[in-house]
């Protein structure tokens, strides 16, 4: 088990196809949410994933400022559901906050949260900067962490 971050630029096409997999899997078909899920955005991005026998076990997208907000930002989270309750989430979330602060110079980090996950991102330092509302029919809430965090000792 192996977490890895490249710039799209530097994933390979099983790696691509694995991501893609993954999050359709997810925010396609199990969240039965149709919507561009390729929306041209993962170009400038950073991957965040986790490895386990070749299959991704928790992935997160890291926008620079400027892609989807002023702000950086952390995108399509997702744990698949055979490897939620592990540990995976929080683990992948920090090391995503910690990549952005360290390595991309970044403060703030604007999410856009589903609602039922504003504590989980909440216990990161995030707060609520909107009500809620439906996008794609989930209700969800924008966030903002405008903090720098004590670094991780994670390699």
């Amino acid at each position: 088990m192996t977490w890895h971050i490249k710039h799209f630029n530097e994933l390979t096409t099983i790696e691509l196809y694995r991501i893609l997999q993954e999050r359709t899997n997810i925010f396609v078909v199990e969240q039965n949410c149709p919507y561009p899920e390729v929306d041209g955005k993962d170009l400038n991005c950073y991957h965040l994933y986790r490895l386990e026998n070749e299959q991704i076990t928790a992935y997160a997208r890291l926008l620079p400022a400027g892609i989807a907000y002023t702000q950086a930002s952390i995108g399509r989270v997702i744990v698949p559901a055979t490897h939620r309750g592990k540990g995976y989430a929080g683990e992948l979330f920090a090391r995503a906050i910690n990549f952005i602060q360290q390595e991309l110079g970044e403060t703030e980090i604007k999410i856009q949260a589903q609602e039922y996950l504003c504590p989980f991102y909440g216990s990161y330092g995030f707060e609520a900067i909107s009500e809620s509302y439906l996008e794609d029919g989930i209700p969800h809430v924008d966030m903002l962490l405008n903090q720098r965090l004590e670094p991780l000792g994670v390699s």
